[in-house]
Formats: C-alpha cells, sequence, structure tokens
C-alpha cells in the first residue's frame, strides 16, 4: 500500500526536487534577523514549508534558523532530521548545480544527494504514512539551514523546540549508520610579514574553502619577485619541484616582479580525504621547496611537509589511530593570508575509541618545539556511538535489509549528521551500499531510483516506530 502510494507520487517527487535543488542555498553572511543563513537559505526553508502546508502537514518557521513540518498526535514525538542548506559549487560541473537536470536516470544538482533529494524522499514517506496508517506518535521533520558551517540552526531548534524520543537522519547510507567518529577543526598559523628586501615573498594566498567539508579543489599564491631573482630560472627551478612531485600545478608571469602559482586537486568529502586530491597541502609542499630554494625558510611550512604533507591518515603526526569505526582521518582544508598571518585549517575525523583530547595532545606535542606557529581549535564534536542492538539500529537495519533483499551490518561512518545532536537518534540513507559517494563533488546527483527507494524506505521506517 504505501509502495504503491509513493510510486503515484513518483513524477511529483522528482519536479519538487528539482525546484528546491534551484534554490542556490549557500550560506551567506546577513545582517536580517529574520534570515540568519541568508536570503537563499530561507528561500529553500520558505518553498519547503509551503509544499509541506500544500500536501496538508503542519508546519512553523521557527524563527527563521530552521523549520519542521508535522502529523500525528500523541505525546511521544519521532523525528526525521534533514537539511536544506548545500556546500558551494565550482565551475567544474557537467550540468548547472543550481538548474536542476535529468539524464540516464539521475538528477543532477546541488543538494540532489546532500540533503535535499533524502528532504524530498522523507517528505513524501511521511505523506504516505499520514494519508494510509494510524500511528499513536507525531512524526515531525526538522529541517536545518546551517548543517554545513556550525549547526547554529539545530542548536537553535534545541533551544526552542520539542526534543524527538526517538529519530533518524535522512543523510548518509543504508543499511544505517551505528557509529560517527569524532570531529576535530584546528587552525595552524604563523606571523608574515613582507619584506621588500627580500627576494621572494608572499603576496597573497586564494583557497575558498571550507575546511570542515570539502577537499580543496584549487588554490592559487601570487609571489612577488625582486629584481635581483632571475625569473626565468626561478620558474626552471618551480618545473623541476613540480616535476619531482608530478603535481598537477601550473603558473603565471603576472608581469616582471609578480608569478601566480595554481595548485589543481579533486574535491570530496573531507570525512572520505583519500576520494580527492588536496590542492592545498601540494601547494604548501611545492611553495616550501621554492622558497628554500632562495633561503626563505617558514616554520609554518616546514612544519606542514615534515609531519602533515600530502598525507590524509594522520600518520606522519605520529597519530595513527584505528578502530571499528575506521581510521583518523586529515584534510587541509583551509589555506590563507590576511593580518600579516599565513593560516591552515585542518580538519580530523578521529576514530570513536580516542578521545579528542587524546589526538590534540599528539598534535601539540609535534608543536612543541615550534614556538612560531600558534595553535587554535576552531571547533569539536563528539562521537555518536548507539549499541549495535538497540531497538533503533536494528529496526532500521532491518528495514533496510528487508526493502531491498539484502543482508548488511549496520556501518560506521567519518562524517557528521544531526544524528549526533539528539539522543536516541542515527543516520539512515539515503545513499545505497556500492554506490559512488558524490557528497560535495562536482556532478552531485541522486538517481530516480534512489529517490523512490529511499521514501518507500522511510515510510516503513516511519510507520514502524509510529505505529
Amino acid at each position: 500500500m504505501l509502495n504503491k502510494y509513493i510510486d503515484s507520487k513518483k513524477d511529483e517527487m522528482i519536479q519538487k526536487l528539482k525546484e528546491l535543488i534551484n534554490i542556490p542555498s549557500v550560506y551567506e553572511k546577513s545582517d536580517d534577523q529574520n534570515m540568519p543563513f541568508g536570503k537563499n537559505a530561507n528561500s529553500a526553508l520558505e518553498y519547503i514549508l509551503n509544499l509541506g502546508d500544500s500536501l496538508g502537514f503542519k508546519t512553523k518557521n521557527v524563527d527563521g534558523y530552521c523549520g519542521y513540518i508535522e502529523f500525528g498526535k500523541g505525546s511521544e514525538l519521532v523525528g526525521i532530521i534533514g537539511h536544506l542548506d548545500v556546500v558551494p559549487a565550482n565551475d567544474n560541473w557537467t550540468y548547472s548545480p543550481f538548474n536542476a537536470t535529468i539524464h540516464d536516470n539521475k538528477i543532477y544538482g546541488r543538494g540532489a544527494i546532500d540533503d535535499k533529494g533524502p528532504v524530498i524522499a522523507s517528505l513524501y514517506a511521511m505523506k504516505a504514512v499520514m494519508d494510509n496508517c494510524q500511528i499513536n506518535k507525531r512524526v515531525r521533520l526538522i529541517l536545518g539551514l546551517d548543517e554545513e558551517r556550525s549547526w547554529k540552526c539545530i542548536n537553535y531548534y534545541k533551544e526552542h523546540e520539542e526534543i524527538p524520543s526517538i529519530g533518524f537522519s535522512p543523510d548518509a547510507d543504508f543499511p544505517c549508520i551505528y557509529a560517527e567518529k569524532a570531529i576535530l577543526t584546528t587552525y595552524l598559523s604563523t606571523e608574515y610579514k613582507p619584506n621588500v628586501e627580500s627576494n621572494i615573498y608572499i603576496k597573497e594566498i586564494d583557497c575558498n574553502n571550507n575546511p570542515d567539508n570539502v577537499v580543496p579543489k584549487i588554490c592559487t599564491i601570487l609571489l612577488s619577485i625582486t629584481d635581483n631573482i632571475d625569473m626565468s630560472q626561478l620558474i626552471s627551478n618551480l618545473k623541476d619541484i613540480i616535476s619531482k612531485y608530478n603535481f598537477n600545478i601550473n603558473y603565471e608571469i603576472i608581469d616582471d616582479n609578480n608569478l601566480k602559482i595554481a595548485s589543481h586537486g579533486k574535491e570530496a568529502h573531507s570525512a572520505h580525504p583519500d576520494l580527492g586530491i588536496n590542492a592545498i597541502s601540494r601547494l604548501i609542499v611545492t611553495i616550501n621547496d621554492l622558497l628554500k630554494h632562495y633561503n626563505n625558510n617558514i616554520d609554518l611550512f616546514e612544519f606542514f611537509c615534515k609531519f602533515i604533507n600530502t598525507q590524509y591518515d594522520g600518520k606522519n603526526l605520529g597519530i595513527n589511530y584505528k578502530d571499528e569505526s575506521g581510521t583518523l582521518t586529515l584534510n587541509v582544508g583551509n589555506f590563507f593570508y590576511n593580518n600579516n598571518r599565513i593560516t591552515i585549517g585542518i580538519n580530523m575525523r578521529i576514530p570513536i575509541n580516542t578521545t579528542i583530547d587524546t589526538i590534540e595532545n599528539a598534535y601539540l606535542d609535534k608543536l612543541s618545539s615550534y614556538i612560531n606557529i600558534r595553535y587554535e581549535k576552531k571547533d569539536s564534536k563528539k562521537a555518536l556511538y548507539v549499541d549495535k542492538n538497540s531497538y533503533l539500529v536494528r529496526t532500521l537495519c532491518n528495514i533496510f535489509n528487508e526493502m531491498n533483499n539484502s543482508n548488511f551490518e549496520p556501518i560506521a561512518i567519518g562524517g557528521a549528521t544531526y544524528a549526533r545532536a539528539f539522543d536516541n537518534c542515527i543516520s539512515f540513507g539515503a545513499n545505497i551500499p556500492g554506490q559512488k559517494d558524490i557528497c560535495h563533488q562536482s556532478d552531485e546527483f541522486i538517481t530516480i531510483d534512489n529517490l523512490v527507494f529511499a521514501s518507500k524506505t522511510y515510510a516503513k521506517a516511519i510507520y514502524e516506530l509510529s505505529k
């Protein structure tokens, strides 16, 4: 009954997802207290709440920070926690990231799988249950607008609204997620004042990237070259360094005294840095070698090349931790120069049985002999762990396996979902085992089959948790 109902809504789901994708809900700085995350994020919230109204649900805009869509009766609340904000999109897309395109049974666009597609799947799953089943609890789809940055939206919700007693977040993988690694984001910086008496110095660094969630695809640096440096010889030295490492780095001579160097990588989710190619780390290694050739050493770069380099597993730092949730991973996600400081942002995903303090202390131990490097802890999130044999994990895992005719076990991930914001909540879909994870990458998509399957699976889960 539920499956047939959702099949009948297939075309409507596709159309609504396309319309939602077309709203470029990337965070924007805002002075409007009613739109704390910018006009586009607010437009996405208004769109989905209006859709919820038209489908017969109760809706609420929670002061522009978030919103919810609800149905049912009863004292107990089942939560489905998703988000409408998306990460930025670069220019390397086959299809426009904010003009949803259907090709080869796939819906392309930023947010298709993270998290707008799963949100639409969840909404129509709720509609199927509301129109076809009797339940004894209330079901609420909670929608955040700042998941990709600081979680201010969900924190605001928790301060002002009812907390679900059980629930899931449609923001990761099937069969279900019983554990999410801890997260530590840090900044390393050093004072750097350009000295015109130096033969070569840094003028600008450009890498518009969020260290918390994306492996950087491109990073550039502008060097000033004094007249006593032979530009042709410097270019020859640069070519030798690039060739030695086989990095995808090019350069542009702006004029006789300015050289722009660009490093190119491959973007990926920072929870899976091994799936990407880090443009920042390769540029730092290259620039460090070039500056050392001209006796311009920067301690921050020396530390980076010795203990971090182009690795993504923390081994160079001597903190190679691993458990059932996986290995420690490291993403060099940010690199900038302002206010006479050069700064590198690093994001780590820490196995569930290792404390954040353990990693931080090992990190600081390596930094102890570098007095010119400042360490700053930007953010951290504790790990999520729900027993594999708990009612919630077993129920959701069994539902997926029944729907998929499979026998998968619950898994652990390095990503962070809203599930860790609530007790008795785990992440559930929408990526299917064996499916390529294109979250935060170019040409993000969700297959139409996956969209419909996820909605049917969520409908079954909603009914089981609320009957």
